[in-house]
């Protein structure tokens, strides 16, 4: 009986090991993590995220709901840093790291700079945090994109594109 309890006890042991090494890598989860970056006249502008995939599924104004506060991926909550102060669609942003949220909307999308970066999802999104919104259109794309994919051009357009829709909105 005793033996029992023990190797019991190892095989659990054994399990919880592996499981966590397992989380820890985070390229192996369903929506991988991704990484961006560019220096524009200096300032450096690096967004980091997960990719969630279409998989067939309707994905804007059905598994992400119009006028909801979306993550902008999948898993932790997207980040952006800026290395200096910038302004974004005009609009003035202190250097920063912030989360970066998004409100989709069929002809409106809202770009959220957050203080809090570090959460899982959105699920503890505040509006209070909120230290940036602005307000873009989103383009329908003839192509579908099946990964979420975030771009940063040389000019320092960040575009977001996921199954045939694409929002751009600029960092100067």
């Amino acid at each position: 009986m005793k033996t029992l309890k023990i190797a019991s006890l190892f095989t659990l042991s054994l399990m919880l090991v592996f499981s966590a090494s397992a989380q820890k890598d985070k390229s192996k989860r369903p929506s991988p993590p991704a990484q961006v970056s560019q220096e524009i006249d200096g300032t450096k502008i690096t967004v980091d995220y997960s990719r969630p995939s279409k998989r067939g599924r309707e994905i804007f104004g059905s598994l992400e709901e119009y006028g909801k506060v979306w993550r902008t991926g999948a898993n932790e909550s997207t980040w952006i840093e800026v290395s200096d102060d910038v302004e974004v669609e005009g609009k003035k942003l202190a250097a920063g790291k912030y989360g970066l949220f998004t409100i989709p909307g069929k002809d409106e999308w809202t770009i959220i700079f957050n203080k809090k970066w570090d959460g899982w999802g959105a699920y503890e999104y505040k509006e209070s945090d909120d230290v940036l919104r602005v307000k873009v259109e989103p383009v329908a794309m003839d192509g579908v994109v099946e990964t979420f994919t975030i771009d940063i051009a040389d000019n320092g357009d960040v575009s977001l594109a996921w199954d045939q829709t694409q929002v751009t909105f600029s960092i100067r």
